[in-house]
């Protein structure tokens, strides 16, 4: 397959960065996360590492670990908004070594930096929503998230059973996808670059260790039963949470799906208003969850500049909203997270329909 072509870049996109290079300059700031970031860093990854201690070396009673595997998904999943993320776009320090070390954070977790970057750095984030390319829009035949997606029986009713997929989403993706994507060497139709030796030594290394840390450890320790149903829980719990904040960024009512011309693999818009029109905001005003995801509730200002860390978010926020209303651009958010999470039921429960 080749890839799209996106329109000429005209003066939206220019001014747009014109305009943030200037703030930055202006007031002095580094691009990256700074201190506050490093410290939500060592307080999640802490969080975590303690929590996990607890559950493998000091076996609480049923019930507190139950409590517990969840409370670790969720510090799972906030590790991977929070550290992963703006490591593996090279925004969560100047050094590149940092940058590094947070992105392997995923590869602690059990999936792999490298493919991550292929998937999602180099594919989604050039591709958003463009239909046969945008790989995360690919969950058939269990769900229909695009228009153009064939429509099975099943579908009818996905916009009540899509959490049970959600909730399986890292166990596929630990166990089953990367390994799905190594050994094809493509990201749906698109081919990957060669992994080096370093990578392929990075990739086997740490999923041995995810094994012996997340399996064979716990199961050592607490039994295999008390592990299944720990593990299951942590799984889900943090499956769901990535799954919901992700999807609520692209598959909702008000964001486009965009197919390639047929034989040119032209998109008509340039790259930066292809980004807004198919991207979507949720809950800016709440610093609570904005420092939960990781500023991923800011997903237009994410798309438009995936090196500058979440925390300048907020400020990027005002620059392209002013420049959406001077070049009449729609732009898409929606105030509160249960808008957001309504809009992609509806559009769930529209794509089962027709």
């Amino acid at each position: 397959m080749h890839a799209p072509k996106f329109a000429a870049s005209r003066s939206f996109h220019q001014e747009l960065k014109r305009r943030t290079a200037a703030y930055f300059a202006e007031a002095g700031k580094s691009t990256t996360g700074g201190k506050a970031l490093f410290f939500k860093a060592l307080l999640l990854t802490g969080a975590f590492v303690g929590v996990y201690l607890h559950l493998v070396f000091w076996t609480p009673p049923a019930l507190l670990g139950m409590v517990e595997a969840v409370v670790l998904g969720l510090l799972g999943a906030a590790i991977g908004f929070n550290v992963m993320h703006d490591g593996a776009h090279g925004s969560f320090s100047r050094r590149k070594w940092m940058n590094q070390f947070a992105s392997f954070t995923l590869n602690v977790l059990g999936g792999n930096s490298f493919m991550w970057h292929n998937k999602h750095n180099l594919i989604h984030h050039m591709y958003t929503n463009v239909e046969g390319v945008d790989d995360d829009l690919d969950a058939q035949p269990w769900l229909r998230l695009s228009p153009e997606q064939p429509r099975r029986l099943l579908h009818r009713f996905q916009h009540l059973y899509f959490w049970f997929f959600y909730a399986l989403l890292f166990i596929a993706w630990i166990f089953f996808m990367d390994y799905q994507k190594y050994f094809k060497g493509k990201i749906g139709d698109i081919a990957i670059k060669k992994m080096t030796a370093s990578d392929e030594g990075v990739f086997w290394g740490f999923k041995a260790l995810h094994l012996i840390l997340f399996v064979v450890l716990p199961i050592w320790t607490v039994g295999f039963v008390s592990w299944l149903v720990g593990f299951l829980l942590f799984a889900a719990v943090a499956g769901f949470t990535l799954s919901i904040v992700f999807q609520l960024a692209h598959t909702v009512e008000h964001t486009a799906f965009v197919v390639p011309h047929e034989t040119t693999r032209k998109i008509e818009d340039e790259w930066a208003i292809h980004q807004i029109r198919t991207t979507a905001n949720f809950a800016t005003d709440s610093k609570l969850i904005s420092w939960l995801v990781g500023g991923l509730n800011f997903q237009v200002e994410h798309h438009l500049f995936p090196n500058i860390s979440h925390v300048h978010y907020p400020a990027l926020n005002k620059i392209i909203r002013q420049m959406c209303l001077e070049f009449n651009v729609e732009y898409n958010e929606y105030p509160k997270m249960r808008y957001a999470v309504a809009s992609h039921v509806a559009h769930l429960r529209e794509l089962g329909r027709r």
